[in-house]
C-alpha cells in the first residue's frame, strides 16, 4: 500500500478507530499492572505526589505509553478506579436486616484500611476534577449504598422496620461516616470488630432493631 493510500485508509477509519488500535497494544494484564501501581502509589504517597512519570518508572514502561493511553493523570486514575470496582456488600442476604448489617460491618472491616486510605488520599483532588469525582463515586460509594438500600428494602418488606422510619436514610451515612472518621479520632482504621460494635451500639438501636 502506498503512503498516500495508507493515509487515506487511516483517515477513513477516523481518530476513534486509530486510538482504539493504539490502546489495543496494551494487554489487559499489563493494564491491570498500571492501574494497581497508580492506586497503590496514591495510597502510599498521596494523589499530588504521584506522577505519570513515577508510575511509568515503577512499571518499567515509557511515560509516552501512559500519556497516549490516558492523556492526563486524572483520566488515568479515573480509569484505574473504574477497573478496580468491587461491591463488597453485594450478595449479603441473611433473611434479617439486623444480621445483614452485621455482615456488612464485617465485610467493611476487611477492606476499610485500604479503601479509606484511598478515599483520604483523593479527598482534595476529587473536588477539583468532576471525572475523578464521578469515578470515585461509581467505584467506592454508589455500589455500596445501593447494596445497603437493597438490604433495607428487604427489611421493610419483611416488616422488620417501617418504610417511613426516620433513621433509614441515614444508614449509609452512618456506615461510611464511621469508616472515614475513626482514623481522625483515634489514629486507627475501623476494623471488623470496631464496626460490628458500632452497628450493635448505634445503627441497630437507631432502627429499633436488636
Amino acid at each position: 500500500m502506498t503512503s498516500q493510500a495508507a493515509q487515506a485508509a487511516q483517515a477513513a477509519d477516523g481518530p476513534e478507530t486509530v486510538a482504539a488500535a493504539r490502546r489495543s497494544k496494551i494487554t489487559p494484564a499489563r493494564e491491570r499492572e498500571f492501574f494497581d501501581a497508580v492506586l497503590e502509589q496514591i495510597r502510599a504517597c498521596g494523589y499530588d505526589s504521584v506522577t505519570m512519570e513515577g508510575v511509568a518508572a515503577s512499571t518499567r514502561c515509557s511515560k509516552s505509553t501512559l500519556y497516549r493511553q490516558w492523556k492526563t493523570k486524572p483520566q488515568f486514575v479515573a480509569a484505574a478506579l473504574r477497573a478496580s470496582r468491587e461491591v463488597r456488600f453485594a450478595g449479603i442476604d441473611t433473611g434479617s436486616l439486623a444480621e445483614d448489617l452485621r455482615r456488612a460491618a464485617l465485610a467493611a472491616g476487611d477492606w476499610s484500611g485500604k479503601d479509606t486510605r484511598l478515599l483520604q488520599a483523593l479527598g482534595h483532588a476529587v473536588t477539583q476534577d468532576p471525572e475523578l469525582q464521578q469515578a470515585l463515586r461509581e467505584t467506592l460509594v454508589d455500589p455500596e449504598i445501593a447494596a445497603l438500600q437493597e438490604m433495607i428494602r428487604r427489611g421493610v418488606e419483611r416488616g422488620e422496620v417501617r418504610a417511613d422510619h426516620p433513621a433509614l436514610e441515614y444508614v449509609p451515612a452512618m456506615m461510611f461516616g464511621v469508616l472515614r472518621v475513626r482514623p481522625v479520632l483515634c489514629g486507627r482504621y475501623a476494623d471488623s470488630d470496631y464496626l460490628l460494635r458500632f452497628v450493635e451500639a448505634a445503627v441497630l438501636p437507631a432502627l429499633g432493631l436488636t
